[in-house]
């Protein structure tokens, strides 16, 4: 079937990323010679999701790209649930997550753009909130927190944030109900996964696929510094032994005490509930075309 609109409205962020690229610069040349129509909206600090809805519709796209990390593309995302306008991902940002779920790279972004190929996907509702990569709850959510505030920036950053949240990180005793399953665990962090990995590359949920219709509970029995430097350098699975998965449609959560919570990076404070329900078929994304 041919493509009757041509239209691509990138939303551009910045500040994403620590390099000085102007992908303005990058996207028009690349897309002057082609037949696509394109428009580029740079984000400013008082931006907002109605601004790039009404962006969206005063250009009438049929993709809407965002240029930055994860926090980029769940800010377009939002803008384009219950609609037909497809997800393109250009991964300009420090963490990259969802770009490396479809095997998206700054090398073949623009390729896979301007062919626009695309799949849809599923994402979740997070206590009210809409999540399209990774939730949880525990240590890596209370780590965030300590990043925020400390001086040494980047992966070593983390890391020694995680060291020091590890002996305060005291084991949560939760409740949930999985379906129609209830199940009680002890755990140091509990992870709601729509995807596979963290935008840092760590790997987390390797049975994950985002265009099925569920999404994995993973529960973290117990984390060691190996585990930490698992997730933050080496990106390799963590131990089964000490991890537990669950595949689900919906979830309630309780904890005992109220527990340290977020929600695609960003970190939302604390929380004692949590319910969770798939959204199906949610998004249609750009993707590289299926060999």
């Amino acid at each position: 079937m041919t493509q009757t609109n041509t239209k691509i409205l990138f939303i551009v962020n910045p500040v994403s990323g620590r390099n000085n690229t102007n992908w303005a610069a990058l996207i028009t040349d690349y897309f002057k010679s082609t037949q696509h129509s394109i428009q580029i909206y740079e984000l400013t600090k008082t931006c907002n999701i109605e601004t790039i809805k009404e962006q969206i519709k005063l250009f009438a796209p049929y993709q809407v790209v965002a240029v930055g990390g994860d926090g980029t593309i769940k800010l377009v995302a939002e803008c384009l649930l219950n609609t037909h306008i497809k997800l393109g991902i250009f991964p300009a940002g420090s963490a990259n997550g969802m770009a490396a779920e479809f095997k998206i790279n700054a090398e073949n972004a623009l390729d896979v753009i301007a062919r626009g190929f695309s799949k849809k996907i599923h994402l979740t509702n997070i206590n009210n909130q809409l999540c399209i990569h990774l939730s949880d709850i525990g240590l890596n959510a209370y780590a965030m927190k300590r990043f925020k505030n400390q001086k040494v920036r980047g992966m070593w950053g983390y890391f020694i944030a995680s060291l020091k949240v590890l002996a305060q990180n005291p084991k949560m005793e939760i409740s949930m109900r999985i379906d129609k399953k209830v199940v009680k665990v002890e755990a140091e962090m509990i992870v709601i996964a729509n995807a596979t990995q963290y935008g840092t590359g760590a790997v987390i949920n390797p049975v994950g696929r985002l265009d099925d219709e569920l999404f994995e509970v993973v529960v973290i029995k117990k984390i060691s510094i190996r585990e930490v430097f698992k997730m933050v350098f080496t990106h390799k699975e963590y131990d089964l032994n000490k991890t537990e998965v669950f595949q689900a449609t919906s979830l309630a959560m309780h904890s005992a005490r109220k527990v340290h919570f977020q929600i695609d990076g960003e970190y939302l404070g604390k929380i004692q509930s949590l319910k969770v329900e798939i959204i199906p078929d949610a998004l249609e994304v750009v993707v590289p075309e299926e060999e």
